[in-house]
């Protein structure tokens, strides 16, 4: 195992995947105790025609949104030392797959972290322009709205968060895309790189000339091109790495 790429000036891409929020009591989705391994129903609310298609489905989705663990959720060690790295003067893009907004409230500039999936703390119409907060529209849903429909044109809201089968930020892609590229040591932290096009950042960041380091509880598919994986718990093991590469 080479230590060398935590000398390495540069830039630092970050990839992060729910397993980096699983301390702040937000449980990941493809781990033993995920919310599709436990529950696999639950992955069906987050497909793009089931949702549209199932009022019912709808209905159960707004409530899953109201009892998000992330509402009571708060940023845990690994959060605090990636926004910590940056602000110790390092070059920081944080590209995240988690839609709970806790890099941003650990401190990590939001210019600094792209939400290539979204976030869940607005909500969109499919149809219109319409935007509104999550806060807002779970009003309504109190108030008995079981599937809220949009104010402006009647049509389905959502959550602001990209679903399976609904198109990817086009923007927010090229974004996360050109930090793989331009990294110089690319850490990608609690994902399980199963998931396109993200997972692929690895070998773009690779092939681009970045170390890869993989911090993640179990293999992944990018383990064989990664200069470390570190599969020790990700609250101990990031403020650690952050720490080495702070280091004089």
């Amino acid at each position: 195992m080479t230590t060398e790429w935590r000398k390495r000036p540069g830039r630092i891409g970050v990839l992060t995947g729910a397993g980096i929020s699983t301390d702040s009591g937000i449980p990941d989705f493809r781990g033993p105790r995920g919310v599709w391994t436990e529950d696999p129903i639950a992955e069906l609310l987050s497909t793009y025609d089931n949702y549209l298609a199932d009022p019912e489905l709808r209905q159960r989705s707004w409530l899953a949104r109201r009892d998000n663990p992330a509402w009571q959720a708060r940023p845990n060690a690994a959060h605090t030392a990636l926004a910590e790295l940056e602000r110790a003067g390092r070059a920081v893009t944080i590209i995240t797959q988690n839609v709970d907004r806790l890099h941003q409230r650990a401190g990590s500039p939001p210019e600094r972290v792209i939400e290539i999936h979204g976030n869940m703390f607005d909500v969109v119409c499919v149809r219109c322009d319409f935007e509104t907060s999550m806060a807002a529209t779970l009003e309504r849903v109190a108030a008995g709205e079981a599937d809220p429909p949009c104010p402006d044109c009647g049509g389905i809201l959502k959550a602001g968060t990209i679903m399976f089968g609904q198109q990817m930020d086009r923007r927010s892609m090229m974004k996360a895309m050109l930090t793989a590229e331009t990294s110089d040591i690319f850490l990608a932290i609690g994902t399980s790189l199963q998931v396109e096009p993200a997972a692929s950042m690895c070998a773009v960041a690779v092939d681009s000339g970045a170390d890869l380091v993989i911090v993640n509880a179990e293999p992944t598919p990018y383990d064989a091109i990664a200069t470390e994986v570190v599969n020790e718990p990700i609250g101990t093991a990031v403020p650690r790495i952050v720490a080495e590469l702070l280091a004089d």
